[in-house]
């Protein structure tokens, strides 16, 4: 999952991005409506975390621009705001979920989770493909029900081929889920990943195939 998160509070910004890296999620972090809009214009994100007073235009003002260019991209809205019409204000805007500050980072990572599987069409954590299972809150990775270690990078890359079965990726595309803006790689980071996982996946019925000048694809075989 790829999250981008607009925030102006630094302390709780930073224990946000803290918490989603070490659970396996890429996310960057953004203090402004403005520079999240011009990010949105150009890279694709999974989930957005947006807080309603920002400095300059507003979290409500963003979600309303992104609704009116028919942008689906889930939200998931964050206030200090209790109070009901607020709630329902951002609902009606085109927010697919809120959470009330102070919170609970665990519940907030639990309800991105939901929201990108309703997004997927889908109704738990779980993704089966074959003989292969992965469950995206416990970041577990099984073969014939027997439990595979993964690296984090690996965990992503792996959750990234599921979701986009039979679908074309680049390089650059899988680099773009993997990386956050401020992280360095090599132009070989990718293609080292993917040598590890599927040596870790051997045995399993996913197969990942380099398409020669176009990227890579992964499907099923059976």
């Amino acid at each position: 999952m790829r999250v981008l998160l607009t925030e102006d509070n630094e302390g709780l910004a930073n224990s946000i991005v803290h918490y989603f890296t070490e659970n396996g999620h890429a996310i960057d972090w953004v203090s402004s409506a403005e520079k999240a809009d011009s990010i949105l214009a150009h890279d694709e994100f999974d989930m957005l975390i947006l807080d309603v007073n920002l400095p300059g235009k507003s979290g409500f003002e963003l979600l309303s621009s992104l609704r009116v260019r028919k942008n689906p991209l889930p939200v998931l809205i964050l206030t200090a705001r209790a109070d009901i019409d607020d709630r329902v204000s951002a609902l009606d805007l085109g927010a697919d979920d809120y959470l009330v500050k102070p919170f609970d980072l665990r519940e907030l990572a639990a309800r991105c989770r939901a929201l990108v599987r309703r997004e997927r069409g889908k109704s738990d954590n779980e993704i089966q493909c074959g003989n292969l299972s992965f469950n995206s809150a416990t970041k577990t990775v099984k073969i014939d029900d027997e439990i595979i270690e993964l690296r984090p990078r690996e965990l992503q890359m792996l959750e990234l081929f599921l979701t986009h079965l039979d679908r074309m990726l680049t390089k650059d595309d899988i680099a773009n889920r993997l990386y956050n803006f401020g992280e360095a790689y090599t132009p070989n980071a990718v293609e080292q990943i993917l040598t590890r996982l599927r040596k870790q996946i051997q045995g399993s019925t996913l197969i990942i195939k380099t398409v020669r000048g176009m990227g890579y694809l992964a499907h099923v075989h059976d």
